[in-house]
Formats: C-alpha cells, sequence, structure tokens
C-alpha cells in the first residue's frame, strides 16, 4: 500500500506540471493532506491515473459529475467522487461520514483490485490471440505463397520434380551401341542381293507421280532398311514429289490396335470426348471434343511404312484404303457444335474439313500375294525382294567386318552361310562370335593389339550355343545315282530342294506289283506317282503293275502342288532301268499324263533355291522360261516340254 500510495503522490506532481490540467487544485488538496485517508485516496487516485491516464480520469470525473468533488478540500467528498469514478455510476450523491471512509476505500480497493485482476487476464488473452492472430496470419500469407508458386511452376511438385531428375539420369547412361546400329546398311549400295528390287523401288517413289508400293520377301533382306533409303534417295532426285523435310513414319501392321468406336486409333487418329476419354482440361470444361491425330497425317508428305501389313485388322485396313482415296481424315463427334463460339479454329477445321494425309503408303509382308487383300493390291505396285544366296550372305559377312573391326578367319563367312539365309541373321552370328571371342581373349589375357580376329571355332560355338541347324542340308553332288533326284519347292518367298529316291523290285507275281509312297508327302504327290505311271509306260514300255515300287520323299515334307511330277517320273525311270541319274540338277514341272511338262508357280524362288543348294542346272518347263531373272549367274537355267527332253538332261551321259 506504502508503494501505492507513493506512486499515486508522483503522479499527482506530474500533473501539477501538466498546462491547463483541471486537476490542478485537486492534486494540490491531495498533497496537504496528511492522514492515513487522505494517502490512501491519494494512493487510489494514483492507481486511476495509471488505469486511465491523466487527461481521461479528469474527463471521465467530468462526464460523472465527480470533477467538482475531486477539488472539494473535503476528503469525504473526493471519496464521493472516487465512487462515482470507481462503479461509472453519476447518481451516488451521499457523502460518507468519517466512520465510512475506512470500509469505502477497502470496497474501492477491491473494487480496482478486480478491475485489475480483469485488466491483467484480459491483457493476457489478448496477447494470446494476438499471437494466434499472427500464426494464422503467418499460414495464410504461406498458402498464398504457396499458391503463387505453385502458379508460376506450373503442375511441378516435389516428388514429380524427383521423378524427373531420375529419367534425366537415366537418360545419361549409355551402353554401347548394338550391333545391329553399326551393321545396319547406310546407303543403298550396302544393301546386298536386291539390285532389281532396290530399283524397282527407289524409280517407283522417285517418278513425280509416286506409286503405292507393297513389298513381299522372306525375312531379313532388307525390306524396311530399302524403304527408309529409298525415301532419302528419292528426295535427291529433281522432280520428286518429297520435300527435303518429307518424314518416314514406321509402324508394324501386328500391333496395330483400335476401337470400332474410334475412341482410340493410333493409326487414322480418334476423337477424345469431353466426358469420357478425357479432352484437355480447358476443352472439358466447356464440353469440347478434342481431335487426336493419327499416323496417317503425321506421315502427310512423306510415305508410312506399315511392316507386316498382311497382319492388320481387315476393317482397319479398309479405313486405309478410303484415306489412300481421300487423301484425308474425317473426324465425327456428337459432341461438337459448329455454332458454339468456344470452339478454336483448328477443331473447327479438322471437323469441318477433316486433317490432311496425302502420303504414300509403303506395305512390307511375308505372306504370299495370293493372301493380301485384293482391294489393297489394286492400288500398290509390287516389288519382290529375293531370298539371298550363300554368295549374298558371304558378301554380307565381308562388308560386316570391318564395321565391327574385326578380322575373319579363314572359311568364317562360309560356314556363317551354312547357318541362314538372312542377312540380319548373319550378322547377328558374326556379332556373337565376335563377343565371344573378345571375352576369350580378356580372359586370358591375350588381347592382340592388331584387333580381334574371329575364327571357324568361334562361329561353331555360336551356332551350337544356339542350337541352329544348316539351312541346306541337301547339297549337290558330282556323282551320279541310281534311284535319286532333287526336285524344287517354295515356303514363303524361298525356294528349297526336295530330295525324292526311289527303289524298283520285280514282283512275285507278274502284274500283281505293289506301289509305296509315304502318306506325309501329300495327295497331290501322290497323284503325281500315279501319272508317272502311265508316262513311264509310254515312254519306255514298261508296266508298273510288274514291279514292287517305293517312292519316297526324303524329311516327310508336304509337296503342295503337282510341280514334283517331272522329278517323280524320272526317278521312278531311273529305279526301273537302273540308270543313274545327275546330282547336280534340280527339277521342277508338273508331268501331264501325255508325258508334256506343264508349267508351275514359284520358279524364280525355286531357281534360288537351287542355287543355295550348289546345283548347276535347274530343269523348268518352256512355258516357265519368261519367269527366269534377267542376268542370273551361277547357275544354268533349262526349258524343257517334254518327259524325253528332261531325260536327255536328267541322266548321266556316262
Amino acid at each position: 500500500m506504502k508503494g501505492l500510495i507513493e506512486r499515486g503522490i508522483n503522479l499527482d506532481k506530474q500533473l501539477r506540471q501538466h498546462e491547463h490540467n483541471p486537476s490542478e487544485e485537486i492534486l494540490n488538496m491531495l498533497e496537504a493532506e496528511s492522514d492515513t485517508v487522505s494517502r490512501q485516496v491519494a494512493a487510489l487516485y494514483g492507481i486511476l491515473c495509471d488505469i486511465y491516464g491523466t487527461d481521461r480520469l479528469v474527463l471521465k470525473a467530468s462526464k460523472l459529475e465527480a470533477l467538482e468533488l475531486l477539488r472539494s478540500e473535503e476528503v469525504a467528498e473526493r471519496v464521493l467522487a472516487l465512487e462515482k469514478i470507481v462503479y461509472e455510476d453519476p447518481t451516488i450523491d451521499r457523502v460518507p461520514s468519517q466512520q465510512e471512509l475506512p470500509a469505502i476505500l477497502e470496497e474501492l480497493e477491491e473494487e480496482l483490485a478486480d478491475y485489475m485482476a480483469r485488466r491483467v487476464v484480459e491483457d493476457k488473452l489478448e496477447r494470446k490471440i494476438a499471437e494466434k492472430m499472427q500464426e494464422r496470419h503467418e499460414e495464410y500469407v504461406q498458402e498464398i505463397k504457396m499458391q503463387i508458386l505453385k502458379e508460376n511452376a506450373g503442375p511441378e511438385n516435389a516428388q514429380t520434380l524427383k521423378r524427373l531428375a531420375i529419367l534425366e539420369k537415366l537418360d545419361q547412361i549409355r551402353l554401347a551401341r548394338t550391333a545391329m546400329e553399326i551393321l545396319r546398311p547406310a546407303t543403298l549400295s550396302e544393301i546386298v542381293g536386291q539390285e532389281r528390287a532396290v530399283q524397282a523401288l527407289v524409280s517407283k517413289l522417285a517418278s513425280p507421280f509416286p506409286q503405292h508400293i507393297i513389298v513381299y520377301g522372306p525375312p531379313g533382306v532388307g525390306k524396311t532398311t530399302a524403304a527408309r533409303l529409298a525415301l532419302e534417295e528419292a528426295k535427291k532426285i529433281p522432280g520428286s514429289a518429297f520435300d527435303s523435310e518429307a518424314p518416314f513414319v514406321e509402324v508394324n501392321g501386328a500391333t496395330l490396335r483400335w476401337d470400332p468406336r474410334d475412341v482410340t486409333n493410333p493409326l487414322l487418329g480418334s476423337v477424345h470426348d469431353p466426358i469420357y476419354q478425357g479432352a484437355k482440361k480447358d476443352l472439358a470444361e466447356t464440353g469440347i471434343p478434342e481431335p487426336k491425330l493419327g499416323l496417317v497425317t503425321d506421315a502427310h508428305g512423306g510415305i508410312l511404312f506399315i511392316d507386316e501389313i498382311g497382319e492388320m485388322d481387315p476393317l482397319l485396313l479398309n479405313k486405309l484404303l478410303k484415306v489412300l482415296e481421300d487423301k484425308r481424315v474425317e473426324f465425327e463427334s456428337s459432341y461438337y457444335d459448329p455454332h458454339d463460339d468456344n470452339v478454336p479454329s483448328y477443331i473447327k477445321k479438322i471437323f469441318e474439313e477433316g486433317a490432311p494425309a496425302d502420303f504414300i503408303l509403303v506395305g512390307a509382308t511375308t505372306r504370299d500375294p495370293a493372301e493380301l487383300s485384293p482391294a489393297l493390291r489394286s492400288r500398290c505396285a509390287e516389288v519382290y525382294f529375293e531370298p539371298l544366296t550363300p554368295a549374298d550372305i558371304q558378301e554380307i559377312i565381308m562388308k560386316a567386318a570391318p564395321k565391327l573391326g574385326v578380322q575373319l578367319g579363314p572359311g568364317v563367312p562360309e560356314i556363317i552361310s551354312e547357318y541362314t539365309i538372312e542377312g540380319r541373321k548373319a550378322n547377328n552370328i558374326l556379332a556373337d562370335a565376335y563377343g565371344l571371342a573378345l571375352y576369350q581373349a580378356q580372359t586370358s589375357g591375350t588381347l592382340p593389339e592388331n584387333g580381334i580376329a574371329i575364327m571357324p571355332e568361334h562361329v561353331y560355338s555360336v551356332v551350337q550355343a544356339s542350337r541352329l541347324i544348316p539351312y541346306v542340308t541337301q547339297k549337290a553332288g558330282s556323282r551320279p545315282e541310281v534311284g535319286r533326284i532333287f526336285g524344287l519347292g517354295v515356303a514363303g518367298f524361298v525356294g528349297s530342294v526336295i530330295e525324292i529316291e526311289a527303289v524298283a523290285f520285280a514282283a512275285r507275281e507278274k502284274g500283281k506289283g505293289r506301289m509305296r509312297f509315304n502318306e506325309t508327302a501329300g495327295s497331290m504327290a501322290k497323284d503325281s506317282v500315279f501319272n508317272a505311271g502311265s508316262v513311264i509306260r509310254k515312254v519306255t514300255g514298261l508296266d508298273l503293275d510288274d514291279y514292287d515300287l517305293h517312292v519316297n520323299v526324303v524329311g516327310g515334307g508336304n509337296i503342295d502342288g503337282p510341280s514334283a511330277g517331272t522329278a517323280i517320273c524320272l526317278v521312278i525311270i531311273s529305279a526301273l532301268q537302273n540308270r543313274p541319274l545327275r546330282q547336280d540338277i534340280a527339277i521342277t514341272g508338273e508331268i501331264s499324263i501325255q508325258g508334256r511338262v506343264k508349267p508351275v508357280g514359284g520358279v524364280f524362288e525355286k531357281i534360288y533355291g537351287a542355287k543355295q543348294a550348289g546345283m548347276r542346272k535347274v530343269l523348268i518347263p518352256a512355258d516357265n522360261k519368261k519367269d527366269v531373272p534377267v542376268g542370273l549367274k551361277g547357275i544354268e537355267i533349262i526349258p524343257v516340254a517334254t518327259i524325253e527332253e528332261a531325260m536327255g538332261e536328267a541322266f548321266s551321259s556316262d
């Protein structure tokens, strides 16, 4: 209490120094008081000044009609003024007696104590409230900052940026190029064994009026590479329809997937409606369908190359043919409103005019032409790639060795050519042998300074590990044999020799001979045996009923068609008359019951099959003479019209 009193006196002194302070007289009277009550009153006044401030206290006293009482020289009146101020009640007007003053002052002290306690609590609460408001304010500011950062940074966040960093790091990892990248032909002149096909392909593309093309041929002979390089060559020729920026778009027909409702169609394009397929956000919000352009538009002005075009879905192929005719792709959507002002101009143009798709189609297939759609074939020129001969494979290996930086041991190209007719497979074998030779040299510590040498043992190790077998198991021989001959067949643009053998024995009873023939060779080959019986009787006078005859197609291969008829007839005659047949001749042709050699298909491929087997001559029907390749080297083609002519060539003159 003593401290409060002293504080009150000091405040009174300050108020005395305040200019124009209306409480100056009151402060003079308070200073003159010396008794306890006066000091208590002065202390309470000081507390009020501390609470309200001097100016506000005077103003408050004036409003509560207590200012005159504060100026009074009577302590009781000053106490009444304090009551008015503390209780904020101007209606209190009874001046307390001297005896009541201590009790009233005590009540005033209690009231001020309660008021000050409330003030302390309120201040504490206000501080907490201020702190909370500050926290909320900081959180709000942080949210605003994050929102601004998101708007400026786009859809990225810590996770997406981390994944992007991982992808970029993976992009920095590079293994050595694959052997196929190094060994792939870089120019048309590097494509081996396809001079005619490459010339035909380039001529059809380089014309001012380029044609759609179907490329036939076995796998691994360079169809895709030739088409890509042919476009580059066509760009260089004056008057070509292709400019320097003409694209080459490649796709595999066997892997093309599409939805008949055109929900998705990577080849022709599709429309993503704003509800189901998920158009872009800005389009979906306004209900605008979004066209997605397909590969046919990507290939506009260039080439669309479809590998394995024979495997395409027939309905999708028909849609593609419509695009070939119109040179544009039409798009439709029930969500498209041509009168909607929110539709972007490019979308309106696509829906109303279609997307451009003026390209040249080049399709490649290993299928037989008869298996392809007639509608497709009627719109396309056709180019046939030839099977590779052993000489072609050897040339490919010889050209590949410098690219790999290796030396070839004696006989390596010849060994590889025995196990494949595909250029790609030949390069794979060479690359595997190189890897094996390099590994052995590194592990033994004998890495040569002048480069790795691939030896025959490396190649044999590779083919054994890969379980490869020689592609040509039947080869020409120099010694004539009785009852053995080579026919010719075709499978998938690849010709091959067919070994046919026969034995004949005199029947136990004349006229009751039996004929045996392996059923797996097929009904057409069996019919050829019966036709041969009539021809043999006509030519030699021998009756097959007097002999037990067994004809066998070695390996049990199925002969599709009657083209082995002439060969079967000759081998039976050889067995009956014990006359040796040349083993460096292969024969194809249907035999009629009158002894005529009738034309057959696949002569081109059969000749190459004979070359692979090392045959020196091929007997073909005279009517197939026009099918013989121009400029053929390394084998003699002899057209025959009758069985007698064939006998003159096939039987040994020894």
